[in-house]
């Protein structure tokens, strides 16, 4: 019995969401061609002089949108003319700078707000995310991989977890946060506030105050967040409160 709740939360939730993917003009549509323009999210950088940090997540290129987001991490220095956004993606340079719109749609798909810090506070977290990009263990060609990881999800996590007073937390959906891109399979969780296992991102448990608690199968996240109550599935993602409101 234990076993059918078990797979029932695990595949219900990845055939509703490939139900509602399948039924939309999401898998016809040619996403080479899909619109990559702002989302008017965030202000325009030559009329907003405070510093800026921002991490958004938005569902993924084609099928793999079924299941995962890819998320990118976006920042402005006080009094700075215009955004500096990091992806990092499987094709040309890992660590791709200012590739797309830094509020851009993801192919077509909407960025949804993960983390923000603006001002003060911003701004002493600028140089510490710098330093953490430029440190990034996986940045040379060939080093991408879609799963389990390193990718797209991977890297915002590893900079999250070198600037834990970031308090940031990547969605259940955020395929590949649990790689272990420091090579470590137990240790801190990436907002300092608790301790994760993991196999190579295949399986996995994390135990933290701001991430909850989650189960990593084969990078399926469920979980529960009692801080911020929410309950988190795969495919879906969190249900319930926000995390990035906290």
């Amino acid at each position: 019995m234990l076993l059918l709740i078990f797979l029932t939360l695990l595949l219900v939730p990845i055939g509703i969401s490939a139900a509602s993917y399948f039924l939309s003009d999401r898998a016809s549509a040619n996403w080479q061609a899909a619109d990559r323009s702002s989302a008017g999210v965030l202000p325009e950088a030559s009329e907003h002089s405070d510093a800026v940090v921002r991490i958004y997540a938005a569902r993924t290129v084609r099928w793999r949108g079924i299941v995962a987001v890819h998320s990118w991490i976006v920042f402005k220095e006080q009094g700075a003319s215009r955004y500096s956004r990091y992806d990092y993606t499987a094709w040309g340079e890992p660590i791709r700078v200012n590739g797309f719109v830094a509020d851009g749609r993801w192919f077509g798909q909407l960025p949804e707000e993960v983390f923000r810090a603006d001002g003060e506070r911003a701004a002493q977290l600028i140089p510490k995310i710098g330093a953490a990009i430029e440190s990034y263990k996986y940045r040379n060609l060939g080093d991408y991989r879609a799963w389990p990881g390193p990718n797209s999800n991977t890297f915002v996590a590893a900079i999250i977890d070198a600037v834990p007073e970031m308090g940031a937390v990547l969605p259940p959906t955020a395929i590949g946060k649990d790689f272990p891109f420091d090579g470590a399979w137990f240790g801190r969780t990436p907002s300092g506030t608790g301790v994760r296992m993991t196999l190579g991102g295949y399986l996995g448990l994390t135990v933290g105050w701001l991430e909850g608690i989650e189960l990593n199968v084969l990078g399926a996240v469920l979980g529960l967040d009692i801080r911020r109550p929410a309950i988190k599935i795969p495919a879906i993602g969190r249900i319930g409160m926000s995390a990035a409101s906290a």
